[in-house]
């Protein structure tokens, strides 16, 4: 038989085949969940797309929507993407600046994982009439991912963006 074994880290997943779903309303960084990387020879980039990401003003406690981007370069562990779904649905009726949302993400995915380079970058939908698209990164500090990080934070949206482009 090929594939993923029970061994690899299938053992201690919760939600991925899980008919009984709760959906939780408050931030809840609990819910994530990894396995194994079973390809650590090699570098690779994981990205995901949660372009019905929502989260509320705290002061105003309107709701604010972006597509949230997020890529990492795994370690030894790989998020579950189902636990992430329900991590991300857990900003429902959580207030935060757009930029906090961000950094708490990439900190509980560091937490988490331990990945080698990671990357998240919320594009708000314009409210008031501005928008706001708050990007953070972080490599292990000494190693080469610590450079790549400082590089693409150097060189991140060098280019402005064009108003076709959300």
């Amino acid at each position: 038989m090929s594939g993923r074994s029970h061994e690899e880290g299938l053992k201690d997943l919760t939600l991925l085949g899980n008919q009984q779903t709760k959906y939780t309303f408050n931030y809840a960084p609990e819910v994530l969940e990894a396995v194994d990387n079973l390809h650590t020879n090699r570098d690779y980039f994981v990205k995901f797309n949660c372009p019905e990401f929502t989260s509320l003003c705290p002061l105003t406690h309107q709701p604010d929507f972006a597509t949230m981007y997020i890529s990492y370069i795994p370690n030894k562990k790989i998020v579950e993407s189902k636990s992430l779904k329900l991590y991300l649905f857990s900003f429902r009726n959580h207030g935060d600046f757009h930029e906090d949302c961000v950094n708490i993400i990439m900190n509980d995915l560091i937490k988490l994982l331990e990945p080698k380079y990671i990357e998240v970058w919320g594009k708000f939908t314009p409210r008031g009439g501005i928008s706001i698209d708050p990007w953070c990164n972080y490599g292990i500090p000494g190693t080469k991912y610590e450079e790549m990080a400082h590089f693409r934070l150097m060189n991140h949206d060098i280019y402005p963006e064009k108003i076709d482009n959300r």
